[in-house]
């Protein structure tokens, strides 16, 4: 699957362009999707629909160098979510079994899909460098968070760098952080490699990643701690922030 859509994100341009090979494929590959990620337990019953709506969305308005990103964004989070497992288990801040609700996907994924379908009114290279920038910022954080959990004992709070335990709303770790920009600007080096994403703009999507990240941190302490945001709006306020800093720094720069 990964390699028939890498073959069409750089050699299938004119079987691409046909509207009815465009449907058969995206239906495909959008079951198949959802089908392994319900295998491998990355989603549950409803997460693999909204999983795959995504990726059909991705697929249809963008193309297979979009899957291909969003596929190495799952790849790289159920990797992560998956380290250290039963430390995450006895600190009581593990995946639950059954995979990401369809809440949990969509407030990581619907930023990025909103993108790829302006990108299919307008064409405009902003938007394709916002939706990775939206997938780059859910790779960064989810990795931070998974891998500062799985290596780190504790963390520093964002906003008072006071220490608190490892899987505390809106702290960091050096461990977590270290992995989790390298994960953003793999996503951003795929976007890169699918020929989304210009050189030149190769360190828009890694550096909003970062940045949404860190807003998603402080959200985290400021607001979810207490109680004013759950988790899904605070993981849907970073993918916003990630994808709107992706826009304004094409179209400033530019």
């Amino acid at each position: 699957m990964w390699m028939m859509a890498l073959y069409l994100a750089q050699y299938g341009a004119g079987f691409w362009a046909s509207t009815p090979a465009r449907f058969v494929v995206s239906a495909a590959v959008t079951v198949a999707f959802a089908l392994l990620g319900r295998m491998v337990r990355g989603v549950s019953n409803s997460g693999a629909i909204a999983g795959g709506m995504v990726c059909l969305i991705l697929l249809s308005c963008v193309g297979p160098g979009a899957f291909l990103v969003l596929f190495s964004l799952f790849m790289v989070t159920w990797i992560a979510t998956r380290l250290g497992r039963a430390r995450k288990q006895t600190l009581g801040t593990a995946e639950r079994r059954e995979g990401r609700t369809a809440a949990q996907v969509l407030a990581n994924l619907s930023v990025a899909a909103v993108c790829g379908f302006l990108y299919a009114l307008r064409a405009e290279l902003a938007w394709l460098i916002a939706m990775v920038a939206a997938l780059a910022e859910v790779a960064t954080d989810t990795v931070a968070s998974e891998c500062g959990q799985a290596l780190s004992q504790e963390a520093w709070l964002i906003t008072t760098f006071q220490r608190v335990p490892a899987g505390t709303d809106g702290g960091i770790s050096i461990a977590g952080t270290g992995f989790g920009i390298g994960a953003g600007f793999l996503i951003a080096l795929v976007g890169f490699g699918c020929g989304l994403v210009p050189a030149r703009w190769l360190w828009v999507p890694a550096v909003a990643g970062f940045l949404g990240m860190l807003a998603d941190s402080v959200l985290g302490a400021w607001l979810e701690r207490r109680g004013w945001l759950n988790n899904e709006q605070v993981n849907l306020a970073g993918t916003v922030i990630g994808a709107v800093m992706g826009v304004v720094s094409v179209r400033v720069i530019t």
